[in-house]
């Protein structure tokens, strides 16, 4: 079936409200006033880690029938190990609880009464947050509708008008970039691209807006892929447009205010300049529009995949109990599962792009049968080195191997490793290949 360029909107603007989540609010402008001058290389080096790489994810998990069929390219044991890792990291682990506790802490609690009790309304807001994701994540065959019509719309339109506010409005200065920006802006935008997350949600929301598109009754494997691709090119553009903005008032503004925690801290300035102490409710309104899209994408994606595991558990039995953790999470513990969640990040997320870039390839390696086991676990041996050092484990003789790999330090390490990889896999196919070649003469 041929989907109507209303529809195709639609799950355009679905699939960017999927991605843009509170830490895409928070890490343009908190990059622009870090870069100052050097903000367009800066910017250009994060829009490959938090919208291309993501969107190419998308396609590929799409194109593949979810992550698991992905990562089964690696291995079986594999697959079912990294599948819930991603899964349960950036969900109930970690993303989910964030996405309702990040707008609170951002937007709403720096303009608390005195004396008011943090926990109480922390408490009130999640738990209205939450009910309204409930309700949403109950109707998966209706998100298309509900976010792409109302949501996303609201979001953007709210995005715009506090821009073009700053634009004729905000006051402005450029100041030189800080030195993790001065020597190599690209480089370290592209790092910071990570902190997003959303090559690693990109694995989860393939799968979302496949099932989506079958929805809409496009059946046929080749109509889905088309317009996962079509969809995937208009969010990012909408993606690439407010990241530019965002980190344009960043930059703006880089010698105005003095850089702090985050770019929470730098929105809040621009809003209050703006528009005074009225300006919050605009910021507690985009802050929450943005991470309940996310919040309601992750326990969908989420839940649909424990539902095609466990056939006795439900679709909505696994929303249920995603919902009602994550709450407990997010009013009780959240610290302790970033303290573990986050190091669980640091390690997949190289993993998950060499995943992305071998699924693209995949037509082009079907003679290689060693390329996703090879290269996946040489990035990952990487990965968890470097994970377990930033936890400060000491690992002796062999953090003083790793570190002299090229861009280590900046923690780029694994690029080195799995271009060297790659090659060798390609190299033991073919000796493999002749071999086997050999014998199957002889015999």
């Amino acid at each position: 079936m041929k989907l109507g360029k209303r529809k195709m909107l639609l799950v355009s603007f679905m699939l960017f409200s999927l991605f843009f989540g509170a830490g895409n609010l928070i890490f343009p402008p908190f990059l622009g006033q870090n870069a100052g001058e050097t903000t367009p290389f800066a910017m250009a080096g994060f829009l490959i880690t938090a919208v291309v790489l993501p969107v190419l994810g998308v396609i590929v998990v799409a194109q593949f029938d979810g992550l698991d069929k992905l990562a089964r390219k690696v291995n079986p044991t594999f697959a079912m190990i990294f599948t819930l890792l991603i899964y349960l990291s950036i969900g109930p682990g970690l993303g989910i609880p964030r996405a309702a506790s990040v707008p609170f802490e951002m937007a709403i609690s720096p303009y608390l009464p005195k004396g008011a009790s943090f926990s109480l309304f922390m408490f009130l807001y999640s738990l209205v947050f939450f009910l309204i994701a409930y309700w949403l994540v109950m109707t998966p065959n209706k998100l298309v509708e509900r976010i792409g019509k109302f949501l996303t719309p609201t979001l953007l339109i709210l995005l715009t008008f506090l821009f073009i506010s700053f634009l004729f409005g905000g006051k402005t200065q450029v100041a030189e970039a800080q030195v993790a920006y001065q020597s190599g802006p690209f480089v370290k935008g592209f790092l910071e691209g990570y902190q997003t997350m959303d090559t690693i949600a990109a694995l989860n929301f393939g799968l979302v807006i496949a099932t989506t598109l079958r929805s809409l009754n496009v059946k046929e494997k080749k109509g889905v892929m088309h317009y996962t691709v079509r969809a995937g090119i208009v969010a990012g553009g909408i993606l690439s447009m407010i990241y530019v903005m965002l980190s344009y008032m960043g930059m703006k503004t880089s010698a105005v205010y003095s850089i702090e925690g985050n770019g929470a801290w730098t929105l809040r300035c621009i809003v209050r300049q703006l528009f005074g102490d009225t300006g919050a409710i605009l910021l507690a309104a985009i802050f929450t529009l943005a991470c309940l899209t996310t919040c309601v994408g992750l326990i969908t994606s989420i839940s649909q995949y424990f539902a095609s595991l466990t056939k006795k558990v439900s679709y909505r039995t696994w929303a249920t109990l995603i919902v009602v953790f994550s709450f407990a999470v997010c009013n009780q513990g959240l610290n302790t599962i970033l303290s573990i969640s986050v190091p669980v990040l640091n390690a997949i997320y190289p993993v998950s792009i060499v995943l992305i870039v071998l699924g693209l390839c995949d037509k082009w390696l079907q003679n290689n049968r060693f390329a996703y086991p090879v290269t996946v676990a040489a990035v990952g041996v990487v990965s968890v080195v470097y994970a377990l050092q930033d936890l400060k484990v000491p690992m002796g003789v062999v953090a003083d191997v790793f570190e002299r790999l090229p861009f280590y330090s900046l923690g780029m390490g694994w690029v080195t490793v799995a271009v060297v990889a790659f090659l060798c896999s390609a190299v033991l196919a073919k000796v493999v290949g002749a071999k086997a070649y050999t014998e199957a003469e002889t015999a």
